[in-house]
Formats: structure tokens, sequence, C-alpha cells
């Protein structure tokens, strides 16, 4: 048996310590909107935040959370969608299938918490999740969109090969 601390609750779970957190927070916790993507961390659809820091969870060992880590899910981000980035999200009809927002919210919000003014290559450089329906440049667009606290603007700033922006 070990605690975790997801979404601001203390809960109890008990599985092999070589477990991935994913498996724990999807099918001890019921909380589905983590999702399995790759299972090597390599596409990002199970990010959570650990401490505030972005993590892919199909790798940690649930073992390795101390029981003192605070564990933040999409659920529990905001349960309303009311979280700035989440608006963001839906302002800029981000989310194509869907199925990697949750891991790119996540990895989007612990960015603008580390850096509040991210430029396109930070972006670039901390948004290594993977969407196959290529929704990135609406990702970059809403990341920009929170920054300035301007929605209705938000453009989709498309950077052509040649350098010049449409």
């Amino acid at each position: 048996m070990q605690q975790l601390n997801v979404n601001n609750t203390v809960r109890t779970v008990d599985a092999e310590a070589d477990t991935p957190l994913l498996w724990v927070i999807r099918e001890q916790l019921g909380l589905t909107g983590t999702k399995y993507g790759c299972g090597m961390a390599l596409c990002g659809a199970c990010t959570v935040h650990i401490d505030g820091v972005a993590t892919r969870s199909c790798v940690r060992p649930v073992a390795s959370v101390d029981a003192s880590a605070k564990v933040v899910t999409i659920e529990g981000l905001s349960p309303d969608g009311s979280h700035p980035v989440q608006k963001a999200w839906a302002a800029l009809d981000v989310p194509q299938c869907g199925f990697c927002q949750s891991g790119m919210i996540m990895a989007a919000t612990a960015l603008l918490q580390n850096n509040p003014h991210p430029t396109d290559a930070d972006i670039d450089a901390a948004m290594t999740n993977i969407c196959r329906c290529g929704s990135y440049n609406r990702v970059r667009a809403a990341i920009h969109a929170v920054v300035s606290g301007k929605m209705a603007d938000a453009g989709l700033r498309i950077q052509h090969i040649d350098g010049s922006h449409a």
C-alpha cells in the first residue's frame, strides 16, 4: 500500500512498485483523462504534473513518487475547464481528435508556470508531445493567447518554410 497525493486528495493505492503511475491513475483512481499513447514516454499523452514538473507517467514507477509529492492530472488542473490554457484550447479549437490534448495542456501549463512569456523557440523546445492530427500551430497560438490574454485576437502565427509569417 502506498499513499499518493493526486489532485489535492491523498489516496491509498495498492500496486506493485514497478507499476507505471499512469495505470494507477487510470485503473485504481478512475481518472481517465490522462491517456496511454506509446508506453515509452515519447508521445506525451500521459503527461501529468509532479510537484509542478511535466512528467510522462507511463514510465514513472509508482514507487518512485514520494507520498509528499503533489500529482496533478488534467482533471485536477481545473474541475470546470476554466484554467486559462483550457480556455485557450477551446477558444482556438486546438483539438482535432483530442486524444493527445490532455497531455498537451499539461505540458503547456508547466511551460507557462516556468516561463510566463515563451518565444516560439521556447514553445517548440518545451512542447515535445506528439499530435497525430498535427495541431502544433494551434497549440502555439493557444499558448500565445494565454500569454497575451487576448483569446479573440489570437491568430495561428504560421511560419512558412522561407521564414515569413502568415
